[in-house]
């Protein structure tokens, strides 16, 4: 298996794709989703978590609101993971995790997720590298754990967005009220250390990549929301999912 280098991989959409037929197929989808999402809660018997990272300004909270926002709230639901607790630090560093991970039935959405414990905390120091390879392959059996005995299905997707991109995003929250309340000034101290994040990212999707990550070119909404909308409508129909009582 070829090691993923992200500096190889464009962060935009394949210039022969059309914008108004990609947005159509992936409105198209969306409906569709609904419908699925109906079917996976009634049915009961598989799980689904979403993991989303990416570095500040690559578009999280839009996608998870413009591809999941449409379905029914009772059988979807967001967990964004900031600094942990003093009460969650007292734990293992997956206590928080497992805690909000799906039952039957539900779509989970991690904004952020296990893998902050092996990025930002390397990035800063806060955990060195004999720590973070403990914590890799910790975070291997329990993603097994999930898929073997809950019957879990896990989509991992990375927004690959470029540094100029992040950086006129992040510019922008300082001009629009609409999106001022998302400023924070420590998002450009952080965006300096873009190299060193890189580095760790890589690190993550090489050492952790089963389920395997996609890398979702971020610089355009339109594009990443086709791939994540794609991938998770692809999930649930593969599941092959039918309403309790009907015949198979």
């Amino acid at each position: 298996m070829s090691l993923i280098k992200l500096s190889d991989i464009s962060t935009r959409a394949p210039k022969d794709l059309d914008k108004t037929d990609i947005k159509k197929k992936t409105e198209k989808m969306v409906v569709e989703l609904d419908e699925l999402q109906n079917l996976l809660f009634a049915e009961g018997k598989h799980a689904v978590l979403v993991v989303i990272q990416g570095m500040d300004g690559s578009g999280k909270d839009g996608v998870i609101r413009n591809v999941l926002g449409n379905m029914n709230p009772q059988g979807v639901t967001v967990k964004s993971y900031k600094a942990p607790t003093p009460e969650e630090l007292s734990h293992d560093f997956l206590w928080r995790i497992h805690h909000a991970t799906p039952s039957k039935g539900m779509i989970q959405v991690f904004n952020r997720s296990q893998y902050e414990d092996i990025l930002i905390t390397r990035v800063h120091k806060w955990c060195d590298d004999e720590t973070a390879r403990k914590r890799m392959n910790a975070i291997n059996d329990f993603e097994k754990l999930l898929e073997q005995h809950n019957n879990t299905h896990i989509l991992k997707f990375y927004l690959h967005i470029s540094p100029e991109e992040q950086h006129e995003r992040l510019s922008e929250r300082m001009k629009d009220p609409a999106k001022m309340w998302k400023y924070n000034e420590k998002d450009f101290e952080e965006a300096k250390l873009w190299d060193i994040y890189m580095q760790m990212y890589e690190d993550c999707f090489n050492n952790c990549n089963s389920p395997a990550w996609t890398i979702v070119p971020a610089d355009q909404n339109w594009y990443k929301e086709y791939i994540i909308a794609t991938q998770l409508h692809q999930l649930l129909t593969g599941l092959n999912m039918q309403f309790p009582g009907m015949k198979k």
